[in-house]
Formats: structure tokens, C-alpha cells, sequence
């Protein structure tokens, strides 16, 4: 990664040696926290385990995960596309991933796709760019949204099922190891109330901050986890996945 002894955190952030969210509304927005938490959690949770070698991450922003991945891994590779308006000085290569990618077959032994499947116009071909650049045994991480709102338009294309996703690592060579539902109903309408309070003026943000907070205090409870694990089978925020290639 470009620039790595400058990299500061962003979407996520260390908070009492946990990976959450960051509370910076400049990084992201307020009612967007209780689903980044859940993100954060699984990255933080399964990176360790399953990270290793060289690692390419595909869509990376600002490199959000780079401090739970870094110690883990001999080299970080970090690819995204042209940002108007937004210089990123992490990047290695600035690139549209729905191109053929500009590596050699068998490069990498780690690919890390957060949040960015769902804005690939040709997610079939980029599974089958992933195979092609992981080593036989490498790993891809990957969490994508289901019940979330459109965002980054026009480039918002697809929303994925377990099946879909399940299909998509099955046929280019790849093993499902985790993947698991993020959220259920109650996730998903605290999101969708929150994504609608915080434009009232005022007291929009601390409304929507207030909804997550309640949202998360109840899911944490013996009945709240229930409810989250038995209602994400139909209404699942979205989905995280570890995928071995196998060939």
C-alpha cells in the first residue's frame, strides 16, 4: 500500500481494543453506525484467522480495514477506481474492476471485496478475475448489502441472496467457509428509520444515534438475538462471506 506509514483510520476505528465504527461523521454518516459495527465485527473477528501472504484489496476506499489486516499479511495491495473529487493517496493501482485486472495468475493469496460487489456492473466476471489472480488454498473476504438503501448512484447495480453468492464462489472455483447473515428485521428497520430521522434539522442526528443505540442493547439480549438470527433468514441487512479457491 502506497503511503502506509501516513495511513490514518477512517470507516473503522479501534475503540477500547474493539473494531467499531468510527463516531466521525465525516467518515460516516451517524445513521449508518449500527450495520458498520456489525461489519466491523465479523472483519475483526475472522481477518486474523484467515488472512495471509499477499493481499489485495479490491474497491478500497480509504483503506478502512488495514489495521486488522496488516499484521496478518507480508504485503497489502490496495486497487479502486478513479475518485472525482477525492485524491487517494493510499492506492497502488487506480483501476475499474470490471476489467480485466492487471495482475499475473495466481498473485495473491488474500482478496478482501467489502461493500463493493453490489456496485459491479459484471460481478461474474470479477469472481472469475478473483480466481484467476488467488493461489490454489487462497482466500476471499467479501460483505455485501440486501435490505440497504441505493447509494454511491449511479453506480448502485445488484443485491445479492445467500444463494446468489453461494452460486457465484461455487462456479469460480471457490469453497464457502463462513457465510453468515448480517442483521435481520430489526437491523434493518432501525437503519431504515435512522437513514429517514437524521434529516430532520436539528435533532436528526442524535434521533437517529439514539435508534441504533436502543437497536443494539436489544439484539444483545437472549430474545433481541433470536429475533435478529431467526429473522435474517428473510430480511438480512446483508451478508459476509469467506470463500477458499479450491482449483
Amino acid at each position: 500500500m502506497r503511503n502506509g506509514d501516513r495511513w490514518i483510520p477512517s470507516k473503522y476505528v479501534y475503540r477500547n481494543g474493539r473494531l467499531v465504527a468510527t463516531r466521525d461523521p465525516n467518515q460516516l454518516k451517524p445513521s449508518s453506525r449500527l450495520m458498520a459495527d456489525a461489519i466491523a465485527a465479523l472483519y475483526e473477528k475472522h481477518l486474523p484467522t484467515y488472512a495471509r501472504g499477499r493481499l489485495i484489496d479490491l474497491g478500497c476506499g480509504m483503506v478502512p480495514l488495514f489495521a486488522t489486516y496488516r499484521d496478518y499479511v507480508s504485503e497489502a495491495v490496495c486497487v479502486d477506481w478513479a475518485s472525482a473529487g477525492q485524491k487517494n493517496d493510499y492506492l497502488d493501482y487506480e483501476w475499474d474492476l470490471s476489467k480485466t485486472l492487471p495482475f499475473g495468475d495466481g498473485r495473491f493469496d488474500t482478496v478482501v471485496l467489502s461493500d463493493v460487489l453490489e456496485h459491479i456492473p459484471t460481478p461474474e466476471a470479477l469472481w472469475a478475475e478473483i480466481s484467476r489472480i488467488l493461489k490454489p488454498g487462497g482466500i476471499a473476504f467479501v460483505n455485501t448489502p440486501f435490505f440497504y438503501w441505493v447509494h454511491a448512484e449511479p453506480h448502485d447495480y445488484y443485491r445479492y441472496t445467500s444463494f446468489a453468492l453461494t452460486r457465484f464462489a461455487n462456479q469460480s472455483g471457490f469453497n464457502v467457509l463462513v457465510l453468515e447473515a448480517i442483521g435481520g428485521s430489526p437491523e434493518v428497520l432501525a437503519d431504515l428509520v435512522a437513514k429517514h430521522l437524521i434529516e430532520i434539522p436539528l435533532i436528526g442526528s442524535a434521533a437517529a444515534v439514539a435508534v441504533q443505540a436502543v437497536t443494539r442493547y436489544m439484539a444483545n439480549t437472549k430474545l433481541g438475538k433470536k429475533l435478529s438470527n431467526k429473522s435474517s433468514l428473510k430480511f438480512p441487512f446483508g451478508y459476509f462471506m469467506i470463500a477458499r479457491k479450491v482449483y
